[in-house]
C-alpha cells in the first residue's frame, strides 16, 4: 500500500514539473493567436500538427487563408479566447489533448462577420521535447468551409441616380441603349472589309476592333462588345445590320435629354481614371466603372452612384444550400431634383443660335433658378454613343470654345453693374438721387494726376446728370465722378456687402466674384472703372441676377436656390438700400426701356425694366478692344423671372442683340 501512495506521489511530482517547464496548451494558443492577429500566416503553419500537415501543405494553408481574406477584404480581423482553467490543463497532460474555445470577428466588403469554434491540441515530440500542436483545418478560416465548400460573394451594382429639372423631366437617366457586338464566326464575305465598313460606321479604327476580338476571353461562337449607341440612330442601325456578324443588345446606359442646352449645367459620364481617386474613394470603383466627369454629375458623384451591394456566402454548388456570411445591401443613386425649368433653360440657350455667352435666369422673388446656360455647347450624348472619330479635336479647336463653361467663370459686368453702384452710393449717403452734376463732352478727367486718361460717355448730356439720367442713357462719368468722390473704402465696403470677395453661396460651385486683382480699389483710375463695371471687377451672371433681387424685395438681396429640396426666399443680405431708394431704381430701370438703351424691349406686349451694358475688352486702360454686352431684366410688373444675358464678340453685330434675346425669351415664357 505505501508503495503505491509513493508511485502516485513521485508521478503527481514528475507531471507538475513538467508543467512547470513545459508551455501550456494557453501559453501555445495564445501564440498562435498572436500570430493569427498579426497575420503572420507563414508563422502559423509551424504551430500545426503532424496530422495537419498531412493534410494541408504551408502553401495551401497560407494561401488559402490570405486569399479569402483578400477576397472578401477582411480587416480588423480580431480572434480572442478564453483560457482553459489548471485543472484541465492537468488533464491535457494526462490525455495529451486539450480543447480551447475561440471566437473570431472581422469587417469585411459586406459588413461584419463573427463566429465560434474549437481549437483541438496535440501534445507532440519526444519526451524532453513535447509541445503543443493545433489540429488546424479549413474551418479555422470559416466553419462553413471546414468540409470542402467555397466561400463566394456576389455584387449588384446600384442604378445611378436622376437628375430631374423642377417639374420632373429628366436631365439625366438611365435609359435603353444598344451595345454593339460582333460575334467572330458569323462574319462573313471579305472579314477585314467588313470591320473596316464597321470602324467607319462607328468612328473608330480597325485597330480598336482587333484588339477587343483579339482578347484572350473571346471564343469564336461568343458575342464581343465593341461599342454602345443610342437607340434613335436609325440610320446607323440599319447599316450596322447589313453587316454579317453584328449583334445588337439593349443594355442600359446615360442618357441627356437636353442635349447642348444644358451640357455645362449636367455634365456626363466617363470611365474612371487614377486621377479621380484624390477625390473619390478607390474602394467604391471597379477599373471600368463610370463616374462624373463635370458639371452635376461630378457635382454630386457621391449621392448619384449610390453604393453597390454585397453578399459574402458559403457554397457548396448547391444554391438551394448557400449560407449566407454576411450582406451589405445595394443603396441606389439618389435622385436630385433641381429649380431648374428645363423649357426656360432651352429658350434661353437657343436663343443664342450661333453666339457665344451666359447666362441666368432666377425667379427674383424666390430665389429659385430657372436656367443656367453656357453658350456655345457640346452634346454629352455625343461623347458617349457619337460615332465622330475627331470629335474632341474639333471641339479643341473650335474658336468660340465650346467645352468651357461660363456658368462659372466670372466675367466684366460692364453698365449692367451701374444699379449696384448707385444702390451702394444711396445707401451709404454719398449719391443724392436728385442732385444734378454739370458734365461737358463726352470725357472727363478728375485732373492732372490722372496724366492723359479720361472717362469716356457714349452720349452728351442737355443739362445737370442726375442718377436717373444716368442709369437711363448709361453715362460713365457720372458714375466715376460718383465712385471717386465716395471713395475706395466706401465703395468696397458697399461690394462686399453685395457678395464680392467671398465664396457664392451656391448649391452649383461658382468661382467667386472679385472686386479687383488685389481685392482692393486703392488706385483711383481702377475705382473709376469699377464704378461702372469696367476696371478689373469679375462677376458670374447668376451672382449679377442675385445682386438685382435686391432691387424687388424692398432692398433684401435674395439666396440664389438650385435644389428643390432648399428652402426658397431666404435673405441672404438685408437692408442693401430702403423701400424708397428701391422705388428709386426700378423707375430708373423701367425708364431703360422706354426711354434710353433698351428700347428693342418694347417689342413686348408687356413691360419690361432692364438695364444693359457693354463691356469693352482690353488689356491696358487707354486701349481699345473688343465688346461684349449685357442685358439683365424682367417683367416689371409680374416679376416673376429675372434673366441676366451676357453676348460676347458683340462689336461688329447688330445693336441691341442682348436686349432683343431677352426680350424674346421674356416673351416666350409669358405666353
Amino acid at each position: 500500500m505505501l508503495k503505491k501512495i509513493s508511485l502516485f506521489l513521485l508521478l503527481v511530482i514528475f507531471l507538475t514539473a513538467c508543467s512547470d517547464d513545459q508551455a501550456t496548451p494557453n501559453d501555445r494558443f495564445e501564440a498562435f493567436v498572436n500570430d493569427w492577429n498579426g497575420q503572420n500566416y507563414e508563422q502559423m503553419y509551424g504551430f500545426f500538427s503532424n496530422e495537419a500537415k498531412e493534410t494541408f501543405s504551408a502553401t495551401d494553408s497560407v494561401e488559402r487563408t490570405q486569399n479569402v481574406y483578400e477576397d472578401i477584404g477582411a480587416t480588423n480581423i480580431e480572434i480572442a479566447f478564453e483560457p482553459i482553467e489548471e485543472e484541465a490543463i492537468e488533464v491535457a497532460f494526462e490525455e495529451g489533448s486539450a480543447t480551447i474555445p475561440f471566437s473570431v470577428g472581422m469587417e469585411t466588403i459586406a459588413g461584419p462577420i463573427s463566429f465560434d469554434y474549437e481549437a483541438t491540441l496535440t501534445l507532440e515530440g519526444e519526451e524532453e521535447e513535447k509541445n503543443w500542436f493545433i489540429n488546424w483545418d479549413s474551418g479555422f478560416i470559416f466553419p462553413e468551409i471546414k468540409d470542402g465548400a467555397e466561400i463566394r460573394f456576389s455584387t449588384t451594382t446600384p442604378t445611378r441616380g436622376v437628375i430631374f429639372d423642377r417639374n420632373e423631366m429628366p436631365l439625366a437617366l438611365n435609359d435603353e441603349i444598344f451595345e454593339v457586338g460582333i460575334v467572330p464566326e458569323k462574319m462573313t464575305g471579305d472579314v477585314e472589309q467588313s470591320k473596316k465598313k464597321i470602324a467607319n460606321l462607328l468612328g473608330m479604327s480597325v485597330e480598336s476592333i482587333d484588339k477587343k476580338l483579339n482578347a484572350s476571353w473571346v471564343e469564336p461562337d461568343l458575342n464581343v462588345p465593341i461599342a454602345t449607341i443610342t437607340k434613335t440612330d436609325e440610320a446607323l442601325i440599319n447599316s450596322l445590320v447589313e453587316v454579317g456578324g453584328i449583334g445588337l443588345r439593349t443594355t442600359t446606359g446615360r442618357i441627356y435629354p437636353a442635349g447642348e442646352a444644358a451640357a455645362h449645367l449636367v455634365g456626363y459620364l466617363r470611365t474612371i481614371q487614377a486621377d479621380d481617386f484624390e477625390t473619390f474613394e478607390e474602394s467604391k470603383y471597379g477599373a471600368n466603372d463610370l463616374i462624373g466627369a463635370r458639371g452635376l454629375e461630378r457635382l454630386y458623384e457621391e449621392q448619384l452612384k449610390g453604393e453597390q451591394g454585397i453578399k459574402i456566402y458559403v457554397s457548396n454548388g448547391n444554391e438551394d444550400d448557400e449560407i449566407t456570411l454576411a450582406e451589405k445591401p445595394v443603396k441606389h443613386g439618389e435622385n436630385i431634383r433641381l429649380t431648374i425649368d428645363i423649357n426656360v433653360q432651352e429658350k434661353l440657350f437657343n436663343s443664342y443660335q450661333d453666339d457665344a455667352g451666359t447666362a441666368a435666369a432666377i425667379n427674383p422673388k424666390t430665389g429659385e433658378t430657372l436656367a443656367l446656360v453656357s453658350s456655345p455647347s457640346f452634346d454629352p450624348n455625343e461623347i458617349l454613343y457619337g460615332t465622330s472619330a475627331d470629335i474632341w479635336e474639333k471641339w479643341d479647336n473650335d474658336e468660340d470654345q465650346p467645352l468651357i463653361n461660363r456658368i462659372v467663370t466670372p466675367v466684366a459686368p460692364g453698365s449692367a453693374f451701374k444699379p449696384i453702384t448707385a444702390a451702394i452710393g444711396l445707401h451709404n449717403g454719398t449719391i443724392d438721387p436728385n442732385e444734378g452734376f454739370e458734365i461737358n463732352g463726352l470725357t472727363w478727367s478728375k485732373g492732372p494726376e490722372w496724366g492723359d486718361y479720361e472717362v469716356t460717355r457714349v452720349s452728351t448730356s442737355n443739362g445737370p446728370v442726375d442718377l436717373k439720367d444716368a442709369l437711363i442713357r448709361s453715362d460713365n462719368i457720372y458714375f466715376a465722378m460718383q465712385a471717386v468722390e465716395m471713395g475706395a473704402d466706401a465703395f468696397v465696403s458697399g461690394l462686399e456687402q453685395f457678395g464680392f470677395g467671398a465664396d457664392f453661396p451656391y448649391s452649383y460651385a461658382v468661382t467667386a466674384s472679385s472686386i479687383s486683382n488685389s481685392g482692393n480699389l486703392d488706385d483711383e483710375l481702377l475705382l473709376a472703372n469699377t464704378s461702372y463695371g469696367q476696371g478689373e471687377i469679375l462677376m458670374t451672371a447668376i451672382h449679377l441676377a442675385t445682386a438685382y433681387t435686391s432691387f424687388l424685395n424692398d432692398g433684401n438681396m435674395i439666396k440664389p436656390t438650385f435644389l428643390a429640396s432648399e428652402e426658397t426666399a431666404q435673405v441672404l443680405q438685408e437692408g442693401l438700400i430702403t423701400p424708397e431708394q428701391v422705388d428709386i431704381i426700378q423707375d430708373a430701370l423701367r425708364a431703360v426701356v422706354t426711354d434710353g438703351t433698351a428700347k428693342k424691349a418694347q417689342a413686348a406686349d408687356f413691360p419690361i425694366s432692364g438695364k444693359t451694358g457693354t463691356v469693352e475688352l482690353k488689356q491696358t486702360l487707354d486701349e481699345s478692344g473688343e465688346e461684349n454686352s449685357w442685358f439683365v431684366a424682367y417683367p416689371t410688373d409680374d416679376q416673376d423671372i429675372l434673366i441676366a444675358m451676357q453676348v460676347e464678340d458683340t462689336h461688329n453685330k447688330e445693336s441691341g442683340l442682348a436686349v432683343q434675346k431677352v426680350t424674346d425669351v421674356l416673351m416666350d415664357y409669358k405666353k
